[in-house]
Formats: structure tokens, C-alpha cells, sequence
């Protein structure tokens, strides 16, 4: 008898499951496919890396899908089993709270192993690698990309650039330059067309441009320096590819372990916590499901949302204070996680008239 309700138990969940994760989950990878191709068509993507984009998203949007969807699914799934009184028929045939967390446990266990790989492994890989993709576009940018008639940054140096019009081949004509060096002066040049050229440092790009006058100075002095030339290479410094100081979301598990800045273990906590969350909340949607008969499949879906939205918003509050070194990091976030586990037991021990067992 327990196997049937298992299984029959397990299969609602783990179908509701699976429909709410690739709802929400073609929800924001439809934002983000906008915004990719955007991204291409401003030059900052190459075109066929948009899809391989697009792949690494959705590993970074899995690691809080799968929780979320997972407690909304326990929550849909058991509102309708009371809805349609099977939960009440059940707990009359002596069904606990732990013959419904026994199936839940096949499903959580695995989704936890997987949110756990995702959090710590992939998705640190995944923000590395799309830095690396747009760094990679970057360095490959060329004239081509340069938007006619509109000014346009590019290199580390910030260089605006200006043309008038950019031919298929890739000059530009009338061409305007601005650049301002380490010690003040600014750098104007104006040519009639330009062009880019690769140098022998593959770092390093020259920028050729040809006919034009060249103005060279202090602004607000009368220091200044006017040439006229034929043609004229400029060279700028392509962005590199490996970023100084990796931010701490793209910085490996085994990198934070042996550091103890305060925003690389509230990092590292952080990793932690999210598949921790994913079991916390998927406890505590087995009470906050708990509805009367006939009360309605989503009656206690707007309640479930608030304490969901309460949790992260804490646990992100905690992960600032761990931060700014306001609390001890073997405080750190674990008390946000102790408080859930706490009201999960208050709301099964309400429920079951444990309280009234004790103070008996």
C-alpha cells in the first residue's frame, strides 16, 4: 500500500516539477536570447558564439530554477491532493508527514546533488566562460564594427572614434580620433580615411590613417602641437583576455576555500546555501501546503511565495553582513537556514498536535 502512494505521490510531484522548471526556464532564456542577439548586433558577441551564450545562461539559471521549482511543484502538487481531498482520505489511513516526505526524498536527493554541482562547479565555469567570449569579441573588433555616423569607444584606453561612413572593406572615411594619455594631453586627429592593421605583438593593433592633421596638447594652455601628414598609424592596446582580479562568482570553490577575505567566504557560504535551500524549502512547502478540502489547488501559493521571498531576500541580506564583516563568518549565513528548519518544525508540530503532546 505504501509503494502505491509512493509512487503515485513522487509522479505528481515530480511532474509538476518538471513543467513549472521549463516554464520559468523559457521564460528568461527568451529575455536573454533578445539580449544576446542585441549583443551580436552591436558587435560585442560574434555570431556564433550567441547559442554557446545562450547554453552557459542556462546553466547559471538552473541553480535557482530547480529549487524554486521544486517548491512551487510540492505546493501545486499537494494543494491539489487536498483540493480533491486524497491527502485527508490518506492521513485517515494513519499517512504522516514522513510517509510524504519518504517519496519526496527520490526526487530531492538527486536535484540536490545536481543543484550542489551546478552552484559550485558550473556555474562559476560558466560566468568565466562567457567573460572570456566577450573578451575574445572584443579583441576581434574591428572597423567593420564601428557603427557610421556615431562615436565609438574602443580599447582600454578609451579612444573615441568617428566615421563618417565605413566601406565594405573596412575603412573608414572621415575619420576623427580622441584619445588622452597618462600625462593630460590630449591627442585629436582628423583624416580623410583609416584603416586597421595588425602589428607584430598580437596585444597591440595599429591604426593607420591617411591625409589628416593631427593636434597634440594641454587642454587650457597654449601648448599645443598641430601635424599634418600623409598617413599616420596609431597604435592601441587590445582588452585582455584574462581579466586582473577574477570577480569572486567566476573564482573556483578550491581558490575561496583557501582565502579568508570576508567577500570570498560569504562567496563560498553562498555556494553552499543554495542546494541547503533547496531542502530547507522543500520541508517547509510540505506544511505550508497543507490546505482544508475544496480550499482551491492555489490557495496557499501566495503565502508559499512570500516565505520563499522572505528566505533569499534574508539570505542575501546575510551574505552582505558576512561581507562587510558586520557577523562572524562561522555565523555567517547558516543562521537564515536554522530559522527556516525552526519554522518548519513549528508548523509540523502545529499541525500535528505535537505541541499539545508535550505540554500535556
Amino acid at each position: 500500500m505504501k509503494r502505491i502512494l509512493d509512487r503515485y505521490i513522487f509522479r505528481e510531484i515530480a511532474t509538476s516539477w518538471l513543467g513549472v522548471t521549463l516554464v520559468l526556464l523559457m521564460i528568461l532564456l527568451t529575455n536573454q536570447f533578445a539580449r544576446v542577439l542585441g549583443n551580436v548586433a552591436k558587435g560585442k558577441l560574434p555570431k556564433d558564439a550567441a547559442f554557446e551564450v545562450i547554453g552557459l545562461s542556462a546553466a547559471q539559471y538552473l541553480t535557482v530554477l530547480i529549487p524554486i521549482g521544486l517548491f512551487l511543484a510540492i505546493m501545486l502538487a499537494l494543494g491539489r491532493l487536498y483540493r480533491d481531498s486524497e491527502l485527508p482520505a490518506m492521513m485517515a489511513c494513519r499517512v504522516g508527514p514522513a510517509d510524504i516526505y519518504r517519496p519526496l526524498l527520490f526526487l530531492l536527493v538527486p536535484l540536490a546533488v545536481g543543484v550542489a554541482w551546478l552552484s559550485i562547479v558550473a556555474t562559476p565555469q560558466a560566468l568565466t566562460a562567457i567573460e572570456r567570449i566577450g573578451a575574445e569579441a572584443r579583441r576581434e573588433a574591428d572597423l567593420a564594427s564601428i557603427e557610421p555616423g556615431r562615436f565609438t569607444v574602443i580599447g582600454p584606453d578609451r579612444a573615441v572614434v568617428y566615421g563618417e561612413r565605413v566601406t565594405p572593406a573596412g575603412q573608414m572615411e572621415h575619420v576623427f580620433l580622441q584619445r588622452q594619455a597618462d600625462d593630460g594631453s590630449v591627442e585629436v586627429v582628423v583624416a580623410e580615411r583609416g584603416e586597421q592593421v595588425d602589428s607584430d605583438d598580437p596585444d597591440i593593433r595599429m591604426l593607420v590613417l591617411h591625409n589628416g592633421r593631427r593636434y597634440e596638447g594641454v587642454p587650457g594652455t597654449t601648448r599645443f602641437r598641430v601635424v599634418e601628414f600623409g598617413e599616420h598609424g596609431i597604435p592601441y592596446r587590445l582588452p585582455s583576455l584574462e581579466p586582473a582580479a577574477p570577480r569572486p562568482r567566476a573564482m573556483t570553490f578550491a581558490s575561496l576555500a583557501r582565502s579568508s577575505l570576508p567577500e570570498h567566504v560569504a562567496e563560498r557560504q553562498w555556494r553552499l546555501s543554495v542546494p541547503l535551500s533547496m531542502i530547507m524549502l522543500a520541508l517547509i512547502a510540505v506544511p505550508l501546503a497543507r490546505s482544508r478540502p475544496r480550499a482551491g489547488r492555489y490557495g496557499r501559493i501566495a503565502l508559499g511565495l512570500l516565505v520563499f521571498i522572505i528566505y533569499f531576500n534574508l539570505l542575501s541580506a546575510a551574505k552582505a553582513w558576512v561581507e562587510q564583516g558586520i557577523t562572524p563568518p562561522l555565523i555567517g549565513i547558516w543562521w537564515v537556514h536554522a530559522c527556516i528548519g525552526l519554522l518548519t518544525l513549528l508548523l509540523l508540530g502545529a499541525q500535528n498536535n505535537w505541541h499539545r503532546r508535550i505540554f500535556r
